[in-house]
């Protein structure tokens, strides 16, 4: 299983928005199959193991990292072709979440006489590989990261808003990783106007492990959606990141009358109670648009928004060794907490040295 699990770490910039999933085939203690989802639209794992493995499947076991799918969707389904293939056993890491078909593919192999195993390395395929598909198939929303960059005293720019740069180049080439492991990228009018972005994903030629997974993609790879936040209408078709290739959605409380690209589409949100888009419809809106993985590159208003409402999933918040000042502007505009009890918690998950920088993730305390 461990293997079949780096099996689908292969086609996690290729698979969205399907699970990522890796399968191998053994029989007499001797792997004579493998092969993981490559491409969405193209075969599940499984169909490469068993064209892998041929005639030699009959009466082996098939270790999977997901429940074979059951129903027709742009492939047929895998539950049927393992049984015509005559694999006797199959080992399953997780059970599918998808509520509509969960557990009708282990269903369909038992009936048809094959022995099933569920549960192993069950966290370690949800969390290593498809945190984002779980989640958006149990709450609706996807997974989310809010990304960072600080001073060693929580600041974010100068009190001119200068903030370029606060980090070594290694750490914003570490950004452009986070980036194209993520299917969206949200941010803001107000990141725009003062930052101009691209929110793409660069650097290739100058990263080598950046180059290096790009080269192992069969296509060109996707850029992610760009999500700007714009509840006054203040981005226009001029604005680079507006010029680059790729999906946009503007999120607004009305439409404009400008010409956009054919890349960009208005999207009409609710306002919440402070005259705002409301962001909870905005991650629901992604869920229901099958995005999985969504990164927030934004400042510390609408930063503090989505933290406020606890829907963050994962910060990472990259540390310089700089001071700025009382005067500079802070990481978050948070409430004026009286107890301790009250303040926002996380866990550290990771802290790595990326250049001059400390890179720091932390996961929500949800206890």
């Amino acid at each position: 299983m461990k293997k079949a699990i780096i099996l689908a770490k292969k086609g996690i910039l290729t698979t969205s928005p399907n699970p990522n999933v890796g399968c191998i085939i053994v029989k007499n203690n001797t792997i004579i199959g493998s092969g993981w989802h490559k491409i969405t639209g193209m075969h599940h794992a499984e169909i490469y193991a068993l064209q892998n493995a041929g005639k030699k499947a009959k009466g082996a076991t098939a270790y999977i990292t997901l429940e074979p799918c059951s129903h027709f969707g742009k492939t047929p389904p895998c539950c049927i072709a393992l049984t015509n293939f005559g694999i006797s056993r199959v080992v399953i890491a997780t059970p599918d979440p998808n509520p509509s078909t969960s557990g009708k593919g282990i269903q369909w192999l038992r009936k048809h006489g094959v022995i099933v195993k569920i549960g192993v390395l069950s966290k370690e395929s949800i969390k290593k590989i498809n945190k984002g598909f779980f989640q958006r198939m149990k709450t609706g929303r996807p997974w989310i990261k809010l990304k960072l960059a600080s001073s060693l005293d929580g600041r974010t720019a100068l009190s001119n808003g200068n903030s370029k740069w606060i980090t070594s180049i290694h750490a914003r080439k570490d950004v452009q990783n986070i980036r194209k492991h993520s299917d969206a990228i949200i941010s803001s009018s107000e990141t725009v106007l003062s930052d101009n972005p691209l929110l793409t994903v660069r650097n290739y030629s100058n990263n080598k492990t950046l180059k290096q997974d790009f080269n192992q993609i069969p296509h060109p790879y996707k850029q992610p959606i760009r999500v700007i936040i714009d509840s006054k209408n203040r981005v226009h078709p001029f604005h680079k990141c507006i010029e680059q290739p790729g999906k946009i959605l503007l999120i607004r409380l009305n439409y404009d009358n400008q010409i956009w690209p054919k890349n960009t589409e208005q999207i009409i949100l609710n306002k919440n109670d402070k005259n705002m888009i409301n962001l909870i419809d905005l991650v629901k809106m992604l869920g229901k648009r099958e995005i999985n993985n969504v990164l927030i590159e934004a400042g510390p208003a609408l930063s503090s928004s989505f933290l406020k409402l606890n829907i963050i999933d994962e910060l990472i918040i990259y540390l310089a060794p700089k001071l700025l000042g009382n005067l500079a502007k802070p990481l978050f505009f948070l409430e004026n907490y009286e107890k301790l009890s009250q303040v926002p918690t996380f866990v550290f998950k990771k802290i790595t040295k990326i250049g001059t920088n400390l890179k720091i993730t932390l996961l929500i305390n949800t206890h």
